[in-house]
């Protein structure tokens, strides 16, 4: 999250980053892991990592000053809320995903199918002006992580993608399935996932 100091140079930055195994979330929080940052007043290109439970997200976004119509009287900067910078503030424009896997109630899916799961892109509600997602290239691996075979992808509505992905037999070995998923925004921003392990064969 940027946030614009009364230096014309420099400003301040907090984000708080609560991330979970598969759905990642990003954003202003009191109760979160809050690193506070230091960003140039220009426009700039940065990259943000984070890891956890072996799931990394690797995100690419261009960060500029953040004007006062940006900030929200409902979800206030944090530091409106802390009390310690009153300068305007908006969320980074990272793209974020979540996931309709299509499981069985065991969690599993089927082997020697053509399986179909559903990734939806979105962004923080506080960014007055999302982009769109524009494309989404998945990647799936049956050999832990080895080897990966690029899926068939199509779009689906705003943010929206569908997408197949080709199980091999448990008699060839496959146990589960590993997603790579990269997407690109109308901004230029893009996010890549790795999830190893995403969901199991029966």
């Amino acid at each position: 999250m940027n946030t614009s100091a009364p230096s014309s140079r420099r400003r301040k930055g907090t984000v708080a980053a609560l991330v979970t195994a598969a759905v990642f979330a990003l954003g202003c929080s009191v109760g979160g892991d809050i690193v506070a940052y230091d960003l140039p007043a220009e426009s700039a290109r940065y990259t943000f990592e984070a890891e956890t439970n072996g799931v990394k997200t690797v995100w690419e976004y261009t960060s500029d000053k953040p004007a006062e119509g940006d900030a929200s009287e409902l979800q206030p900067c944090m530091g409106d809320v802390l009390g310690n910078n009153m300068a305007a503030c908006r969320p980074e424009p990272l793209i974020f995903l979540k996931y309709d896997l299509g499981l069985a109630l065991d969690n599993t899916a089927r082997a020697g199918v053509a399986h179909r799961i559903t990734v939806v892109g979105y962004y923080q509600e506080r960014l007055t002006a999302p982009p769109s997602v524009t494309s989404l290239r998945v990647e799936a691996s049956f050999d832990g992580g080895q080897t990966w075979k690029a899926a068939t992808t199509q779009a689906a509505g705003k943010n929206t993608f569908t997408v197949e992905i080709k199980h091999p037999h448990r008699s060839q070995g496959a146990e589960a399935v590993g997603l790579r998923i990269s997407a690109t925004d109308s901004g230029g921003n893009t996010v890549k996932q790795t999830l190893p392990t995403a969901y199991r064969l029966r």
